[in-house]
C-alpha cells in the first residue's frame, strides 16, 4: 500500500515545504563551475547540496561561484561534510545558517575514515540538538532501523540513509534493511543518499517507495555530466511512476501474458490448408 506522497500533483513535502522534483544534487566534484551549472539545470533539481568548506560566500575569491548558485533559483542545502563530532556539526551548522541565510542542514558526523560511515551516537546527539535549534535537518544516516527510529523521535522529519558508502556506485546494497526502513517508516520521506552509481539504481530505489534520491559523484564525474544529470532526472520519475503504478509481483512459476480460455478452437490446432 502506497503511504507517502500519492496525492494528485504528487509534489514531495520536506519540513511542510513542498517540491516538484524528487532529484537533490551536489556541486562537487564538476570540471567546471558552468558545468555544475548546467548539469543542475539539466537535473530539474530544485536541492542543491554545498559544503562551507567548499564555499564561503564571503570569501572574495569564491563570488563567481557563489553567484552561480544564486542564480540556479534552487534551494540551498548546506552540509557538515567533514565533522567527525557533534560539538563540530552543531558549530559548522550555525555558520551556514548565517552565511547562508537557511535553516536547512543536511547532517554529516563522520565516524569512519574508510568508509565515510556515518557516527551513530554523535549523529544522534547533534541532530537532537540542531531541532531544538529550528534547523530543518536532513541526516545523514547508514540503514540502521534503531538509529532511524531514533532520530526520528529527535523531531526528524526527514531521513536520508545511505544506499551504499559515498562515491562507491554500488547502488542498493542492503535492499532488506531498507525495505524494513520503508515500511516501519511510512509517515515521512526517505531519501536515499550516498552510494548510487547509476540511474537504473535510482530508479529502484524510487521503485522501492523511497521519496527521493541525493546523489554528486556519479553526475560530477561522468564524461558527460549534464547528460548523466538528465539520465538521472528520468530515471528517478520512471521510477516514482512505476512505484505509484503498482508493480507486479514476484512469482515463481511461469504464468502466460496470453491467456488460453476464450480462444478460437484452434488456437492450438491450425486450420489445414487445401
Amino acid at each position: 500500500m502506497n503511504t507517502v506522497n500519492t496525492s494528485a500533483s504528487d509534489t514531495l513535502t520536506l519540513y511542510d515545504e513542498t517540491f516538484s522534483s524528487r532529484f537533490l544534487l551536489g556541486t562537487a566534484l564538476y570540471r567546471s563551475p558552468l558545468q555544475m551549472s548546467e548539469a543542475i539545470q539539466a537535473s530539474g533539481t530544485e536541492f542543491i547540496t554545498l559544503s562551507l568548506r567548499q564555499q564561503n560566500p564571503q570569501k572574495n575569491d569564491g563570488d563567481a561561484f557563489w553567484q552561480l548558485l544564486k542564480d540556479t533559483g534552487c534551494q540551498l542545502l548546506p552540509n557538515t561534510a567533514g565533522c567527525k563530532t557533534a560539538k563540530e556539526a552543531i558549530n559548522l551548522a550555525e555558520m551556514s545558517r548565517e552565511l547562508f541565510e537557511t535553516p536547512w542542514i543536511k547532517l554529516e558526523v563522520i565516524g569512519d575514515d574508510y568508509n565515510l560511515q556515518p557516527d551513530p551516537f554523535e549523529l544522534l546527539i547533534a541532530a537532537t540538538e540542531l531541532i531544538k535549534r529550528g534547523f530543518k535537518v536532513l541526516p545523514y544516516c547508514t540503514d540502521d532501523l534503531v538509529l532511524c527510529l531514533r532520530l526520528v523521535d529527535a523531531g526528524c522529519q526527514v531521513l536520508m540513509p545511505w544506499g551504499a558508502p559515498i562515491g562507491t556506485g554500488r547502488g542498493l546494497m542492503n535492499k532488506y534493511h531498507l525495505s524494513s526502513l520503508r515500511e516501519r517508516i511510512s509517515h515521512i520521506p526517505l531519501i536515499i543518499d550516498a552510494g548510487l552509481g547509476s540511474p537504473s539504481q535510482a530508479a529502484a530505489a524510487l521503485e522501492m517507495g523511497f521519496d527521493a534520491v541525493l546523489l554528486n559523484t556519479a553526475v560530477a564525474t561522468a564524461d558527460d555530466p549534464v547528460l548523466m544529470a538528465r539520465a538521472f532526472s528520468l530515471a528517478i520519475q520512471a521510477g516514482r511512476s512505476g512505484y505509484l503504478a503498482g508493480l507486479m509481483q514476484r512469482r515463481q512459476t511461469a504464468s502466460p501474458s496470453t491467456p488460453i480460455l476464450g480462444q478460437p478452437f484452434w488456437h492450438n490446432h491450425p486450420p489445414e490448408h487445401k
